[in-house]
Order: C-alpha cells, then structure tokens, then sequence
C-alpha cells in the first residue's frame, strides 16, 4: 500500500523514506504545556502520565522494560488492572493520534459515519498521496488527479470538516513523511490506516499501521485492543559506512526473519551503532519493517532525533523529550524475546528480490545470481523514493554521462520538493536524466502508467521503495522488481544493469576514460532551513456541525455502507469453496491496487477485483474458479456474487502468512460483502486477521498444517459448536467431499471476548452500535 519515504540527498540524507478540543489519549500534559504539533496548539504532550503507567506496569511485572512495553504499555487504558503477557494477553490500549491515507480514509470515513458520532475524540488527520498516478511528471500527474479524483477529495475535505479532522491536500506528500516532520515524536502512540506507518519509529514513536475499522475505534473514543506484542531486540554495533546505507540494516533483517518472522513483535533497535545512523535512515529502516509482519518497529530517542526535531521547528518537543529521556530508551536488563545483532562496520550494500522482499543478496552478487536465476539483468527503470543522492548523479554528469535506465524520483513531501528544488538538487537529478514525479506514493503502490513495456514482457526494476510483490508497481506479472538503498539505485541506473557493483566496478566516461563512482557523503540535514512550498493543510472548523457531506446514490466512487448481518446463532453448515489458494496470497492478491484504488470509497465496485490475483490450486490459474453449483469456471468475484445470489456461504482456504502486505481492509470487507463467511489458513499476517475479525468473518487456522491438504476445492465444508465459541477454544470443522465421506479436523483461531462478540453482532460497528443503544 504506501509508498516509501527514504533518504534525502547525498548532499543531505534527509527524507526518506483549526484547531480543535479532543480528548486527548495518553502520550500526555506537561511541565512547559508542548503541543503536539504546530496545527493542534491546544492538543499537549502529556508525558507525566506516560511516565505514571510506565511506573505502574513496572512495579507490577518488577523487571526492567524494554523501550517497547514503556511506550505501550504506557498508554493502557488500564495499567492497574490490564492483564499483560507478551504474545498472549489483548491489550487495551488509548493512542494519541490517528493518520489514514486517501485510498483507506473512505472506507474508515464511511464507517464513522456510520457510527452517528459528532466528531472525533482525537486529534486525527488524512492525507491525500495515494490517488495520484505517474505518467508524465509531477505537475501534470498533480492537476490529473485532481481532475478525475475531484469527488472523492471532495467527500474527504468536506468529511474531515464535519468531522474535525485534519486534510492534508493532494500534492502535500506521502502519508509517512508528512507524519515525521509534523507528527511522530518521541513516546507518541499513533496508529495509521497503512503498513508502512511504522515509519515513525524513527523519532522514537510507537507508530501501527491498522484498517479503517480499528482506527474507527480510537476516534471514537472506544479503547483500541492489540495483541501484546513479543519484542525482537536488533543490536547494532560499529558504523555505516561508504555505500552501506540504512536502507541495508533492515534489508539483511528481512533476510533473517523473512516476511513473516516479525509477526506479533515489535522490532527494537538498540546498541552502540544506532548513533551512527540519521534520523531520516532510522524510519527508512522502521518503514520496511512492514516486510517482515512486525507489529512495528522502534529507535530508542537519541541526538539524531533531537536535530531533526530542531530541523523541523520541534525544539520545544526536543527540550521536553530531554527531561523525559529515561522513559524513552530502553531500562538497562531488559530481556528480549529475540535478539540479532548486526556489526554495521561489516554490513554490505545489499538488494532483495525479486517477487517478494525477503530475499537478500548482497549487491556484490546480485549480477550473477540473476544470469543464474534467468532473471533479466539490463535495468529498463530505476526508480528512487524520496529523494535521494545527487552525489552520485554529479559525479555521473562530471564524466559526460547520464542514466542508461529510466530514472525517476518521487519526492517524499512539499517540503522536500521545494528544499531540493531551492537547492539545485532537483536540477542535477533532471540532468543526469531524472524525472521528478508528483509529491505522492505513485509507482510504490502501482500507481504508475508505464509505456516503455508491454505486459507481459520479462523486464527488471530496481527501486529504494519496500514492497516488490508481483506485479506490484506495474501491475505486470513478468516485472523483476529489486529493493534496494537510493544510493545503489542511482549507481545501477546509470550502469543500467544488475551486474554492476559501484564498491569495485568501473564505468567508461565520454571521453573514454575509465572511473570509479565515489562513496556518496553528504550532510544529514540541509544547510539551510527546510522551504516548505505550497501550503496544502485544511484545518477543520472549530464547529463542523453545519458542513454537508455529500454521497451521491448514483456515485461510482463512493457508496454509504449498509450494516452486515448479525450470526444467525447457527453452525456454518455445507459452506461451499471459493477458492483454496496456492502459495502466497497477499493484500494485493486478495484487493488489487493499481486501477482499483478509484474503486477504494465503493464496496460493491471495489469487490469486483476479489481474489483475482490469487492462484487457484486446482488449475493453477489466477481468477479462475470452479463454481461448485454450475460447474463451470469464471471469475472469482463472479462466483462469489454467484453464490450470493443463491444463498450459499462460503470459504476460502489459505497457505502461510495469508494476507501479508498492506493495511487495506477492503480484502476483509469484500469477501464479507460477496457472503463469505470462513477464511481458512496455515496463518495469517497481523493486520489481515484483525480486518477479518472486524468485519464478522471467522479467520481461523489449521490446528495441523498438514490438514490444508485435506480440504479440496470440491468439498463442503461445516464448522460446529459455534455456540460455545470461547476464547482459546479450538472449533471443528466438518469435510464433506463428493463421494459421501466425510472427516473432521480442528481450528485455532485467536478471538477474545470482545471480538466474538464483533462476530456475533455482524461486525465490529454493528457491536459499536449496540453499545451505543444501550448506554443511551
């Protein structure tokens, strides 16, 4: 889902990667009264009551904390009360603040209003970077979007109104970069409607990408439940170094954990090599994080931090964040449920890929790697997050060269846009034949429409971004998509090809000559203040009351939401299969992006791509089912809608890490929309299984992995003693097949008290609702 945020520049590794009265949850009030941030001057850092919980829970659990459980369990609904035991116990918790992306706010939005409440009851704010397609630069691509998006940011600005939430307009920048220059700050909770929100994390923040429903919740004012999460402690020791960037710390982390190893934990950098890296790195390194299921991941507060606070015009955060700095590392002792250490002197540049982001190679050996694999080794497009170095592009255009790929650049935010501009940063990147793209996540989430190929047609990529699934940023199944640092972009896009290694390889100058690319070295932060451009903040009115959202009923864009039906307080019984999946199955298997993002405020349309890009066991093709009552093969959706129609409930069944990828909760609410009832999986990724959950479905786990191949797409299924249905209580599930026999496996799944009753009510809104009722 989101776009990356990385490194600001050689010359300055900077950026990766009205007011209102809420009720402000707990990162808390203060001695000097320091605002959260410039555009909510009346909403306070509260760290006293920080430091209270965090009193509270260590005097309970008597050991010291790691900087993990202070900032989480420092914002407990309940610190006295509230059952704590890593990986096990559901927490209740109160974040600070809420953040959602354009393509997650309609839905998130959608539902709030659904809820009947007035307003807000935190500080919350949307951002529009997810609707902006590339194509012919950033200018155009701007004034495009809005053209053909001026519905929905419409509703958005007008909803954010009524509703008391911050708009960030089209063209101000990527979600996860506006957060880190105005919103993540040391000790803050703050949760997103996308993975990569984690990206805080590099000022010290506990920051957790989530769906729409959760975030729901917190502005509701209703506590948020998460899974206590494990801490895996990543010690960093020794120095980055000449082409090792930070990038590459979480590079060779996802090539430890693999995708799925951080799930359930939050990542924890810590040690003496942490010092050596910049702010703007730490939450390139905290972006990714994403890639490896981690709840989110975390820099304990250090003077990294404390310039980029300055730089941003936080010194008063800074100041604050000083007194409080022993509640905003980690105790001395405290215990971590895993630990990798990683020596930096020793890192290497490294480059993942492709088809999934946990496989690492070092750069030194990606070239013939590739000629191995048959992966294409000519690099057709090179495309960098953020900004990035023009050290590399000035020693390139010295020697009368330019890039032999197609290089594009995405700036993180406005203000990064008009810093490199002001700087001539922008101009050298033109030069060596850079194109700057809009202010927005573009080709990151696909939104990219790309002509130099046809689909189809074997190609490679290489990007600094974080997701490279297939068919990821193009939307081509053939596309070989690396990641890597922006400075190994650079260096490879001017080669034009995997096999070049800028640590030992030469390039031909125009004049013949033969040279070597320097180490890129540059400041951390520009000389100068940052220029902050244009500026795109709509504050919401002080009384939004008077403001009319508009929802047209012919709308093809956006669709008000119509509750879900409550459990009928029967078994599941003689559920049909939709489709059992083969291998991975992502968010962007489950709910394509792409094209689809228009469809994002609509569910009846958007669940037109369901499960289209998964694979179909039992031909090996893509959107491509059997329908059990016809016997014939179509589309997914199609089927769905089929038995829909027909009354007939359904499941999907599911291999490991089912779900993995974005936040999107469109792939939980589209399989409800279309009847599904049951998703059946070796396991899920966090943030899926908790969208399922709210929206009324049942996600439930093999007992015995080895039962998935038990189950085939022909047979019925039944899960039983959904009346005793009780946390840590296994559930059964009947097989049916064709021939009359019929087995019985076992289920785990992981609902509390409170989620089963989100699925008995329908859905976690309808359960809001009822609450709602009663206490009126």
């Amino acid at each position: 889902m989101t776009p990356m945020l990385l490194i600001l520049s050689f010359f300055q590794h900077a950026l990766n990667s009205g007011v209102r009265r809420y009720h402000v949850a707990p990162v808390l009030c203060q001695r000097a009264k320091v605002a959260m941030s410039h555009f909510e001057p009346n909403e306070y850092i509260n760290y006293e009551k920080l430091e209270k919980n965090i009193n509270i829970v260590r005097k309970r659990l008597d050991r010291p904390l790691t900087l993990s459980e202070k900032i989480v369990y420092g914002h407990l609904d309940d610190p006295a009360k509230q059952e704590i035991e890593r990986g096990k116990t559901y927490l209740r918790l109160r974040p600070d603040r809420v953040a959602m992306q354009d393509a997650t706010a309609q839905m998130a939005m959608l539902q709030f209003i659904s809820s009947g409440l007035p307003k807000v009851a935190v500080p919350s704010t949307i951002h529009c970077d997810h609707l902006i397609e590339a194509q012919s630069g950033g200018e155009k691509d701007l004034q495009r979007a809005k053209d053909i998006n001026q519905e929905v940011y419409n509703f958005l600005s007008t909803a954010g109104a009524k509703y008391g939430v911050g708009f960030w307009k089209p063209g101000s920048g990527i979600i996860h970069q506006i957060i880190l220059e105005n919103y993540s700050y040391p000790g803050v909770m703050l949760i997103g409607t996308d993975s990569h929100t984690p990206n805080g994390g590099g000022l010290g923040g506990i920051c957790i990408g989530v769906g729409g429903a959760d975030a729901v919740d917190v502005m509701a004012g209703i506590p948020w439940e998460l899974k206590c999460p494990k801490v895996i402690g990543v010690k960093l020791s020794g120095k980055l170094s000449g082409w090792t960037s930070p990038k590459d710390v979480i590079l060779k982390v996802a090539g430890i954990l693999t995708v799925k190893g951080g799930t359930g934990a939050i990542i924890e950098y810590h040690g003496p090599g942490v010092d050596s890296i910049s702010c703007t790195g730490m939450a390139t390194i905290c972006n990714m994080g994403a890639e490896i299921g981690a709840t989110t991941s975390i820099f304990p507060y250090n003077e990294r931090m404390k310039k980029y606070l300055g730089k941003t015009g936080r010194a008063d955060i800074a100041a604050l964040a000083d007194e409080f700095k022993q509640h905003l590392v980690p105790d001395s002792g405290c215990q971590y449920d895993q630990v990798i250490e990683i020596n930096l002197s020793e890192l290497k540049p490294h480059i993942n890929g492709p088809f999934t982001p946990d496989l690492a190679h070092p750069v030194s050996d990606i070239g013939a790697v590739a000629e191995k694999e048959g992966w294409p080794v000519d690099i057709r497009v090179g495309l960098i997050g953020s900004c990035t170095n023009s050290t590399v592009a000035k020693q390139a255009l010295a020697h009368g060269l330019k890039c032999k790929s197609k290089f594009t650049i995405t700036p993180g935010s406005e203000q990064i846009r008009a810093t490199i501009e002001r700087d001539g940063y922008a101009k050298i990147l033109r030069e060596v034949g850079g194109l700057v793209l809009a202010n927005a996540c573009g080709p990151c989430i696909g939104q990219w429409d790309r002509k130099d190929i046809k689909k189809g047609e074997k190609n490679t990529i290489v990007t600094s971004y974080n997701r490279n699934f297939t068919g990821r940023n193009d939307a081509n199944p053939e596309t070989h998509a690396f990641v890597t640092s922006p400075e190994i972009v650079t260096a490879l896009s001017i080669a034009g090809t995997l096999k070049f290694n800028p640590e030992t390889d030469y390039l031909t100058a125009a004049d013949g000559k033969k040279f070597k690319l320097e180490a890129p070295d540059a400041d951390e932060l520009p000389k100068l203040e940052f220029d902050p451009g244009q500026d795109t903040y709509q504050y919401p009115p002080k009384d939004g009351s008077g403001q009319h959202v508009d929802v047209s009923p012919t709308s093809q864009r956006l669709q008000l939401l119509e509750p879900f039906d409550k459990w009928d307080g029967k078994d599941l019984e003689d559920m049909l299969i939709l489709i059992k999946v083969k291998g991975k199955c992502t968010t962007d298997h489950i709910s394509a992006a792409g094209p689809w993002l228009k469809f994002r405020g609509h569910l009846d349309n958007i669940s037109n791509n369901l499960l289209i890009g998964a694979i179909n066991i039992e031909n090996g093709k893509a959107n491509s089912v059997r329908n059990a009552l016809t016997q014939e093969f179509g589309p997914v959706p199609d089927t769905a809608r089929y038995y829909k129609k027909m009354g007939v409930k359904w499941a999907v069944i599911g291999d490991e890490n089912y779900g993995e990828g974005s936040s999107r909760e469109h792939a939980a609410l589209e399989p409800r929309h279309l009847g599904g009832r049951v998703i059946i999986t070796k396991s899920f990724a966090r943030i899926h299984e908790t969208n399922l959950k709210k929206q009324g479905l049942l996600p439930l786990t093999f007992a015995d992995p080895a039962d998935y191949n038990k189950i085939h797409p022909v047979d019925k299924l039944s899960i039983v003693g959904l009346k005793d249905f009780a946390p840590g209580k296994p559930l059964k599930c009947i097989i049916k097949h064709p021939n009359g026999s019929q087995e019985t496996i076992m289920l785990n799944h992981t609902f509390n008290e409170s989620q089963i009753e989100w699925f008995q009510a329908g859905s976690a809104l309808n359960r809001m609702k009822e609450l709602q009722q009663k206490s009126s």
